[in-house]
């Protein structure tokens, strides 16, 4: 049974499943769509062109498919798009997808984002993630499957985060992380793999010694240039999949460098 208090405010346009619950003071406006059992606790703003997955939870004072903070933004109606089972903490803000990316900004499943956590427009999270207080990314950043960010964490725009990969707290991110990779510091280096990660969700130790092997391939061969790196990566056999995950992330053309030791 749907349940919304007195005081929401709500379009008409507004289209709500079934087993709803809308606490006091949320004022909902615009082509939103909100699927069956998701919990709106209270002031909680939506708008724009957005669907809220099945089983989400929002907490007080979220602002969620606001127009962008993008000076080219021309009033184009984008899109924010938010799967099933996330669960966004207080004073978090994600916002709708521009022309410049598509139009469309993309939540995976199953993701926590803790307080003041903030998704800007034209991006792409996977699922599972967990964005720590304040973890922020800029425009068009894209973030694999499992990834963690530390509190005050940041990412440059146009920047990728591989899958399985972890950022330390106050980390600035203004390069492609590695999956897998786990970054530190100001601005963040890579300080090798996120061990502690593959190792909580099971990994073999076959497959963390490939994963090994690709990292001492791309920073521990200081006689090669980059490239030469990754046409070498490319020559390995590797058997696992996580290895086979960082050699498609690194043959993807981007304009962006990568997250590299200190030394390098």
């Amino acid at each position: 049974m749907t349940n919304i208090h007195d005081t929401a405010i709500i379009s008409s346009k507004v289209k709500i499943g079934d087993n709803v619950s809308i606490g006091p003071y949320c004022n909902i406006d615009g082509d939103v769509t909100i699927k069956d059992n998701v919990t709106l606790i209270s002031h909680i703003s939506i708008s724009g062109s957005t669907t809220i997955g099945e089983k989400t939870k929002i907490w007080p004072f979220s602002v969620i498919g606001s127009e962008p903070q993008d000076l080219k933004y021309d009033s184009e109606e984008g899109k924010l798009i938010i799967g099933a089972n996330n669960k966004i903490r207080e004073h978090v803000t994600m916002h709708s997808g521009t022309k410049e990316g598509g139009m469309l900004t993309e939540i995976g499943e199953n993701n926590l984002f803790m307080v003041g956590a903030h998704i800007a427009h034209d991006c792409k999270v996977g699922n599972n993630c967990v964005f720590a207080n304040n973890a922020t990314l800029a425009g068009h950043v894209e973030v694999g499957d499992w990834a963690i960010l530390g509190g005050l964490a940041a990412v440059h725009q146009w920047s990728r985060i591989g899958c399985h990969s972890f950022i330390g707290g106050l980390a600035a991110v203004t390069r492609d992380l590695l999956p897998f990779g786990m970054a530190v510091g100001n601005r963040a280096n890579l300080e090798g793999i996120n061990l502690v990660g593959m190792r909580r969700r099971n990994f073999s130790k076959s497959e963390i010694d490939e994963v090994k092997k690709v990292y001492s391939i791309l920073f521990n061969t200081n006689d090669l240039e980059f490239k030469n790196k990754i046409n070498k990566l490319k020559d390995e056999k590797f058997s696992s999949n996580p290895a086979k995950i960082i050699t498609d992330f690194v043959t993807v053309a981007t304009s962006r460098a990568y997250v590299s030791p200190a030394e390098i």
